[in-house]
């Protein structure tokens, strides 16, 4: 069965299972001890360190593991805004952050500091003058991921890092979705990563801090790892995710070209063979091996159980599953459509030959879906001039997406051009979707003059 779903986590790479397997014997002991068993634990510890390090690049005094990726942002944000209070207790982050950077950003924000968000454009990207120009004289720290979890867009770190530089602002790189693939370009102050990223054993993650940035570790204080991750080692899976991550970033030329050929294949194929999908993302400056498209007039959960149940494992973005009833975040701050989201994610190693597959079954089971759901058959293209009248009112409040969407398609051949219809949810996804499947199907969206109220005017 094809795991398409490597964005969330990979299979334990072989070297990484090699060394859990074998550190389990040799590092169980203490490593804060000086006896035989301590120090062959903190030999281990050691190498791992510098090995992380040098994938990295800096120094491995400067390197901390952590229970998890959550955790070293969590660790990072607070320990540096606490170190530069006296600054000031400004944030700047990106729209697009992982979740955990905005629920740090929304806990400063409750305890009196303030946050600046910068938007991104429908590429995903921020505009590297935008976020300088968020910087203030108060700001203590800057956050911005080196690549995009859901959509693969990278970001331009080295010239946010060279603004933050001038502007005396340390900043925060989210590297979990890039650091296999490549180094982060110089001029970061810290760094995160989580292991189960790249082929590296859950539970472990990285926080690296620049010597000469101010930095409060906050909590109860340890003696460990600097103080910054109390509490005991797993020093057997802290060697497998090092080694691991050294065993990626070798392989990480040669897997480039040839996922990105399969990614590239995927993002021109499924628009040919399934009508009304976008593909989102920024299709040149991206990661390797990730490619999200949004699929008009499908229920998201709906979609990701039929692609399940033929054998394919991706992910969603969508705001149509059991968890959550909103947009994506990072889908809502591009402006691009939600409902239907797909996240193809390819593992190293990934055949061509499941690629293929994969684009065989998809047209069948997205057809599938929309029949199910009374989906219209370009329901926008046929021409009815002199319609039901110049103004239609569609009821849609209740019912969650894609329906408002599709009870929208169904009757905008039903009015003139130039004829309205005027849309009624109560789904917040429909103040995105809305305006997305304007911008797909030539329609002008007029706007939202109440909550809740969607006006379209139809052009074609």
């Amino acid at each position: 069965m094809p795991y398409f779903d490597a964005a969330s986590s990979v299979p334990l790479h072989p070297v990484a299972r090699q060394a859990l397997q074998a550190s389990l014997d040799e590092g169980w002991a203490d490593p804060a001890r000086l006896h035989r068993e301590g120090r062959r634990a903190r030999l281990l510890l050691d190498a791992a360190r510098e090995a992380a390090a040098e994938a990295v690049g800096c120094r491995p005094d400067e390197l901390v593991f952590t229970p998890s990726g959550t955790h070293a942002l969590h660790s990072g944000i607070s320990g540096a805004l606490a170190g530069r209070r006296r600054v000031g207790r400004h944030l700047v982050v990106s729209a697009v952050e992982h979740s955990a950077v905005l629920h740090c950003a929304a806990s400063w924000q409750a305890d009196g500091g303030t946050v600046t968000e910068v938007g991104v454009g429908r590429d995903g990207a921020v505009d590297a003058e935008t976020f300088a120009a968020a910087l203030r004289v108060d700001t203590a720290l800057a956050c911005l991921q080196s690549a995009n979890h859901e959509v693969g867009t990278l970001q331009p770190v080295a010239a946010a890092a060279a603004a933050c530089r001038e502007a005396g602002v340390p900043l925060l790189v989210d590297a979990a979705q890039s650091l296999a693939w490549q180094a982060v370009p110089e001029g970061w102050s810290l760094l995160t990563a989580s292991a189960h990223k790249w082929g590296g054993p859950a539970g472990v993650g990285l926080l690296a801090v620049r010597k000469g940035v101010r930095f409060a570790p906050q909590g109860p204080a340890g003696e460990r790892e600097s103080g910054r991750a109390p509490g005991f080692e797993n020093i057997p899976a802290v060697v497998a995710a090092a080694a691991s991550l050294r065993a990626v970033r070798a392989e990480a030329a040669a897997e480039d070209a040839r996922l990105r050929g399969l990614v590239d294949r995927i993002r021109s194929r499924v628009p040919e063979l399934v009508p009304d999908v976008e593909v989102v993302g920024d299709p040149v400056r991206r990661l390797p091996h990730l490619v999200t498209f949004s699929c008009l007039y499908v229920d998201g959960e709906t979609l990701l159980h039929e692609l399940d149940r033929v054998g394919f494992s991706v992910s969603s973005g969508s705001s149509c599953t059991s968890s959550t009833l909103t947009p994506s975040h990072v889908l809502r701050a591009m402006g691009v459509l939600s409902e239907g989201n797909v996240r193809v994610s390819l593992p190293a190693g990934t055949a061509a030959a499941d690629v293929d597959r994969f684009l065989e079954v998809l047209p069948g089971v997205v057809a599938e879906v929309r029949e199910r759901l009374g989906a219209p058959v370009r329901s926008a293209d046929r021409d009815v001039p002199g319609g039901s009248g110049s103004s239609l009112t569609v009821d849609a409040v209740g019912r969650l997406c894609p329906v408002p969407v599709i009870e929208l398609a169904k009757v905008i051949g039903d009015v003139p051009v130039g004829g309205t219809v005027t849309v009624l949810a109560d789904d917040e996804a429909a103040r995105l979707d809305i305006p997305a499947w304007c911008a797909m199907r030539g329609q002008e969206y007029v706007g939202e003059p109440e909550p809740g109220t969607y006006v379209v005017r139809r052009l074609v």
